[in-house]
């Protein structure tokens, strides 16, 4: 049965938003902002207008999607929050989508032979890393690791690497005389994988629930609290 997404994205380093029909030649509009900054301010208005470009209203569609890490603390509560809310208003289902399997998906859809090692800047030279094997099966779970641990993983045989720190890995492999089959750097997945992973996720097997993998840089200060008089 043919299914309307509305999918969202403001895990990483964009905003964005489509509107996904599997019945009628996938999507119908999409936009995706560049930002690092201020998804807060732009979620909204920008789903506003891809559903209007799609000619919908939000019930026309038949479920939400939104991705749910890893990515930045501040990204992931702004995008599940606004998918939340945009599900209970319009009454519609809600499932998440890892970020990582967002970007590796487009890479086995061309070829589901060779693995994809699919990596996103965690900083302080750490990544978030997940790897994926022939036909797509995610190999172990998703993990923060450092950066040289993420190269090891890529091992010695053919690999794909996507993601937003896929060229730094890249880079350290071919320094060590590994050529990687592939290499596609992007700072967000997107949006159209989203919205199709999201339309055939099982409802009830994914819920929109942030996968942070690591506890937030900006810790409270104690020292700074006044004293009780």
């Amino acid at each position: 049965m043919a299914m309307r997404v509305l999918a969202i994205d403001t895990a990483l380093g964009a905003c964005s938003a489509a509107v996904f029909d599997t019945g009628h030649g996938g999507v119908m509009a999409s936009e995706s902002l560049a930002m690092d900054r201020g998804h807060a301010e732009a979620v909204v208005p920008l789903v506003a207008r891809v559903v209007k470009k799609a000619s919908l209203r939000l019930s026309d569609c038949d479920r939400v999607v939104v991705t749910t890490g890893p990515g930045s603390f501040t990204g992931l509560r702004v995008g599940i929050a606004a998918a939340r809310g945009i599900a209970l208003a319009a009454a519609l289902p809600i499932v998440g989508v890892s970020t990582l399997w967002a970007f590796a998906a487009p890479l086995f859809a061309t070829d589901d032979k060779l693995p994809v090692l699919a990596v996103i800047d965690a900083r302080h030279q750490h990544v978030y890393m997940q790897m994926f094997g022939a036909g797509s099966t995610a190999l172990g779970e998703p993990r923060l690791a450092p950066l040289a641990e993420a190269v090891r993983t890529a091992g010695d045989t053919p690999i794909r690497i996507v993601g937003s720190a896929a060229r730094p890995i890249a880079e350290a492999l071919i320094k060590a005389g590994r050529i990687p089959a592939a290499v596609v750097s992007r700072a967000a997945p997107d949006i159209a994988w989203v919205a199709q992973i999201g339309s055939i996720v099982p409802e009830n097997a994914a819920p929109p629930i942030p996968l942070y993998l690591r506890p937030p840089d900006a810790q409270p200060q104690n020292a700074s609290h006044l004293p009780r008089r």
